[in-house]
């Protein structure tokens, strides 16, 4: 439950603290002052988004923080999800710095405002006036019943389910979409694949194919230089590879003389043989060199179909044609294919759609349970609530399409009058039904969730007299399981409450600040008997006044 409040620094609210108690606790006050304010400050807290515009002093950063007592629920699991540190207290802060950007802390760890708007969900519901209009949306009327028929494993499953099938059907749509346009693609994507496959392409085969056709383009001239490479290394009179060998012969006399002698002659025989190293390698190639005209031809054709696939295809690397080969071929490869992909798909899909509709069949029929159950005690609650005649008419309509919540239509229809015609509640119900409707809607649910804490705004609009008294019994009677807040405008329900706080503004050097204030027991009359008859109450408003709080 929500147990302090602190807020500083937000639109009318200076530096503002309170400690709530549990149980059932009112606040009210005059219209306009403060307490759509401290709503929305304690909104961000629970992941609502942050707008610089709401700083009271615009120099100065706002901090808003909500401390939860946690010991009654087993919250563990869901903080442990979340990868924060959970305790009781849980302290939740939010901050928004002047230049507009905000921080939020679970813990005095930092924490995403996905993570605030979870616990959120997890610890407060707060009912503003605009939910009640959710009454008329099927989204809220399926939370409802799954709320009651206890659904969140159930659809959990299912949505995991409906996810991978949807994930599918659309693997399966491209495959088919690809299957259309395949045909017209497959013969020109396979006549550039031949294309490319008439040269071998590998990393540096450009290279290699223009150097041997400088080779060959040059081979006369390379044999002659060769010729006389050979003369000048090996030849009998002026021969370098003679002449060194004679040196060699020469200089190793006086190896026995001197060490730097015999270095000198290890230098002239290790010249010695890297030159007769080099003439063998020399003779290689004059006796491997290949002057066929043919072979020269095949390598210029070769080369001429790389420059041209690099003209064609707009680069200027091999590995950029290798690259557009390996597409060519996926593509054709798929191309040939996609009949067998095609089939295996629609098998994968028509077995996820099995059993995603078993998971739905399942969804549907937990809900189909409890409605008949729904059905009675929304019906009990209205004749509680003065409105003897209003009946409901829930029917639950499997379908063949998947939705994010099952198969399911649901219509959730009302008639508020003996012998009337059901309809939409929109349609048919006022807004003081509407508000009835909610809060016995709320009022169910609570006996099948765990949430610590309710906040009731403004929920008896429309509504006055006896009826707002048994709409106070009803909020009462929640808050023996948790904390509900009720912001009301009603005296008879302000009565009910177990405390009672007040929120007023009061104009400081100059500037209008928002309080709330915890009333003592004389004051609480004062307010009760200024919300009967106005600010000139008399004895008679303080009587009753009285006589409610007795009765509350």
């Amino acid at each position: 439950m929500l147990t302090t409040l602190s807020i500083k620094n937000y639109a009318l609210i200076d530096d503002l603290k309170v400690d709530f108690p549990e149980g059932f606790i009112i606040i009210t006050g005059e219209t306009g002052s403060g307490k759509s304010i401290m709503l929305d400050a304690l909104s961000l807290v629970l992941g609502k988004r942050a707008d610089k515009s709401s700083l009271r002093n615009s120099e100065e950063k706002c901090v808003i923080e909500a401390e939860f007592s946690l010991e009654n629920y087993q919250f563990q699991s869901v903080f442990d999800e979340l990868e924060i540190d959970y305790d009781s207290p849980t302290i939740i802060r939010r901050e928004i710095l002047p230049s507009g950007k905000s921080r939020a802390f679970v813990n005095d760890t930092p924490a995403t405002l996905e993570v605030l708007s979870r616990l959120g969900q997890l610890l407060m519901d707060i009912h503003s006036q605009h939910q009640t209009l959710s009454l008329n949306d099927a989204a809220f009327q399926f939370e409802i019943i799954d709320a009651i028929a206890g659904n969140k494993a159930i659809l959990y499953e299912y949505l995991q389910h409906y996810q991978l099938l949807k994930k599918q059907q659309k693997k399966l749509q491209e495959l088919i979409d690809f299957q259309k346009n395949a045909n017209k693609e497959y013969d020109y994507n396979l006549h550039q694949l031949k294309e490319f496959k008439s040269v071998t392409l590998v990393p540096g085969i450009l290279e290699e194919l223009e150097e041997s056709y400088d080779e060959g383009s040059n081979a006369e001239e390379i044999k002659e230089t060769i010729a006389e490479t050979l003369h000048l290394m090996n030849d009998e009179t002026i021969g370098i590879l003679n002449n060194l060998r004679e040196l060699k012969r020469s200089f190793y006399n006086l190896t026995e003389y001197k060490q730097q002698y015999r270095e000198l002659y290890e230098r002239i025989e290790s010249t010695f043989l890297e030159l007769e190293d080099l003439a063998s390698e020399i003779a290689d190639i004059d006796e491997n060199l290949d002057t066929d005209p043919e072979t020269l031809e095949e390598i210029s054709q070769q080369l001429n179909r790389i420059y041209n696939l690099q003209k064609k295809h707009k680069v200027g690397t091999v590995e950029e044609l290798i690259t557009i080969q390996k597409s060519l071929e996926e593509a054709v490869s798929k191309t040939e294919s996609v009949d067998f992909d095609l089939n295996e798909q629609k098998k994968v899909v028509e077995a996820q759609h099995t059993t995603t509709l078993k998971k739905a069949t399942e969804l549907h029929k937990s809900r189909e349970k409890i409605i008949p159950s729904l059905d009675k005690k929304l019906t009990q609650f209205m004749h509680d609530l003065g409105m003897p005649n209003g009946k409901f008419d829930i029917k639950l309509t499997a379908t063949n399409t998947f939705f994010s919540n099952g198969n399911d239509e649901l219509s959730f229809l009302f008639s508020a009058n003996k012998g009337g015609t059901f309809g939409q509640l929109k349609k048919v119900a006022s807004g003081g039904e509407l508000s009835r409707i909610m809060l016995a809607v709320k009022a169910i649910i609570a006996e099948y969730t765990t949430l610590p804490t309710i906040m009731f705004d403004e929920i008896d609009t429309g509504v006055s007299g006896e009826i707002s008294q048994k709409m106070g019994d009803i909020m009462k009677a929640m808050s023996k399981n948790r904390q509900v807040f009720a912001i009301t405008h009603l005296p008879q329900i302000a009565a009910k409450g177990n405390f009672h706080f007040k929120v007023f503004k009061e104009d400081v050097k100059g500037k209008t600040t928002t309080h709330l204030k915890r009333l003592t027991d004389e004051e609480r009359i004062i307010e009760l008997s200024e919300m009967l008859e106005g600010k000139n109450s008399g004895a008679s408003a303080r009587n009753h006044a009285i006589e409610l709080l007795r009765k509350g």
